[in-house]
This record gives C-alpha cells, sequence and structure tokens, in this order.
C-alpha cells in the first residue's frame, strides 16, 4: 500500500537531517585532525601513487646499454653527442676521417697471404698469386707514372703550401725481374717466387735516417734473396704523404724480394721476416708483429 503525498515529504525531510548530521560530523572530525595527520595522509596517497607508476614502467635490460629508446640514446651517448665526437676525428677534407694515430707504419707484402704454397708446374696452383701482383702493379705502369715528377733523390718532397701536391715517379720496370714484365709469373713458374713489400701510408711521415727493407730466413740454412730495386730503399723522396685528396695519384714506394730456391729448398717451408731498417721507424715492438715488419711462409713443390 502506497504512502500519502504528506508521508513522503516528512520522509524526505527527515533524511536530509540526517545527511547533514553526517556531514556537521565529518568536518568536526576534520577539525580535530592534527597537522601531522594530514601530513601522513598525503604522504601515503604518494607512496601509494609511486609504487603504481612502477609497477607500469617497464624494466631496463641489458639492450639499453646499445640503444635506449625512452632516451634515444646510443651507446649511452645521444646523437648530437655522437656528432660531436666523429667532428673531431674530421680536421681536414684532406686526411682521411680515420686517421690511425700510429706514427710507426707496418708492413704488408703481395701476394696478399701470410702462407704462400704452390707447385711451380702447375699453373692454375698459382695463377691467384700472379694475378694479385699484377692488380697491385697496374698504377705503377711506366706510361702512367711518366705523368709524374721526377723528385729529388734523397730528399724529401715537401709541400705544405700546395693545393695539389705533386706525385713522384715509381716506375713498375724499375722492380725489373719482378715487374711481370720480363716474367708474366714473376718467378713463380721456376719456382723461384716475387714477394712485393710496401709500407703502409701516414700522413705527414717522413722517416730519419735512410729506410730500406731487409729479409732474412728463419731456419738452420741461409735462403738466397734478390731485391728490387738492387738497394732495397724506401726513398725519402716519396715522404710525406698529404692524405687521399690532395694526393689523390700518390703511389708508395715498392721493394720486391725474389726468393732464389735451390732444389734443396723445394717442398720445405720457408719461413721468412721482412723489417725496416735504417731509420728511426720502429720494427722491435712485441704488441704489434707488423709495426715495421712481416713474416710470411713459402713452400714450394714440383
Amino acid at each position: 500500500m502506497s504512502s500519502s503525498p504528506q508521508e513522503q515529504n516528512r520522509e524526505q525531510k527527515e533524511e536530509q537531517k540526517e545527511e547533514q548530521k553526517e556531514d556537521v560530523k565529518e568536518e568536526e572530525v576534520k577539525k580535530d585532525m592534527k597537522p601531522e595527520d594530514n601530513q601522513n595522509q598525503n604522504e601515503e596517497r604518494k607512496a601509494e601513487k609511486w609504487e603504481e607508476n612502477k609497477k607500469e614502467e617497464p624494466k631496463e635490460s641489458w639492450k639499453d646499454c646499445i640503444y635506449n629508446p625512452r632516451t634515444g640514446e646510443f651507446m649511452g651517448r645521444t646523437a648530437s653527442s655522437w656528432g660531436e665526437t666523429v667532428s673531431m676525428f674530421t680536421l681536414d677534407d684532406n686526411v682521411p676521417r680515420y686517421q690511425d694515430r700510429v706514427a710507426n707504419p707496418g708492413l704488408v707484402i703481395r701476394p696478399h697471404a701470410a702462407e704462400i704454397s704452390f707447385n711451380r708446374s702447375d699453373p692454375t696452383n698459382y695463377n691467384q698469386y700472379i694475378q694479385n701482383l699484377h692488380n697491385l702493379l697496374q698504377r705503377y705502369n711506366d706510361s702512367i707514372q711518366e705523368r709524374n715528377d721526377l723528385c729529388m733523390v734523397g730528399e724529401y718532397t715537401e709541400q705544405d703550401n700546395e693545393p695539389i701536391k705533386k706525385v713522384c715517379q715509381f716506375k713498375r720496370s724499375m722492380l725489373r725481374q719482378c715487374s711481370g714484365l720480363r716474367d708474366s709469373s714473376f718467378g713463380f713458374a721456376e719456382g723461384k717466387p716475387c714477394i712485393i713489400i710496401k709500407m703502409n701510408r701516414v700522413i705527414g711521415l717522413k722517416p730519419q735516417g735512410d729506410p730500406y727493407i731487409n729479409c732474412t730466413a728463419k731456419g738452420d740454412s741461409p735462403l738466397r734473396m734478390q731485391y728490387y730495386p738492387s738497394e732495397a730503399r724506401l726513398d725519402k723522396m716519396f715522404f710525406p704523404y698529404y692524405g687521399n685528396k690532395a694526393h689523390a695519384d700518390y703511389v708508395q714506394p715498392l721493394v720486391a724480394v725474389q726468393l732464389l730456391l735451390s732444389r734443396e729448398d723445394l717442398n720445405v717451408e720457408q719461413t721468412v721476416e721482412c723489417k725496416l731498417e735504417g731509420t728511426n721507424l720502429r720494427n722491435d715492438d712485441d704488441r704489434d708483429k707488423f709495426m715495421g715488419r712481416v713474416v710470411f711462409r713459402v713452400k714450394v713443390s714440383e
């Protein structure tokens, strides 16, 4: 049975009075609270919020050490930081961007192999070696080198103030028996292979003294060798080198050593060490086996 309108109005008024009493009580409780109680409640709310954020935050992994997607850092540096670092190595357009800071150059050989092994009776065994030598010497062809300058022997070719640097001649024919002109097999067909040695380029290097290449066989029996040019010198006129832009046509001086193997030397592995001598450049650093020297092995069979 429904209530009359008068009864409904009376009930609503009673409910409003109850709500007002509760509001008054809540206000009285707030007045009675001490300041430190309010502070504690605020701290509790902050702690709860921090815990929620911590759960949502992705955990860091080892991958972030390489690239961090949140900060945009690569290897711990931003893109702008890496740009500043790279610019430190780009000081001059005429020098390589990542120039080796080591002042003492290394030696390298051609054919490009630490172990040279072949049967002299089978050209397919050594074709790769002689092709490697022909490729190296293309830039040294006499027809190309005749366009370059005849420089003063035994003197540095210093041209710091010249925008375009002249290039000193080094003709392929200077290597004579190891030029590939008289013998296109570079001695491999005869079992007396030619090895060509060159020094790595270092910008601004001016070796003191009279640098030359000296090769020795490591073994009980001596090994006969012949150098081309005969003095095995790396003449000062080829120094200094000014970089791949200003000195675009520059060619390094070469020394060829022909191993004059006898019949007793065949089928025996020969270990040869070639060193840069007669200069202030180092060739005895145990931490760097290629600084000023190079070691290779040759075995010729028949």
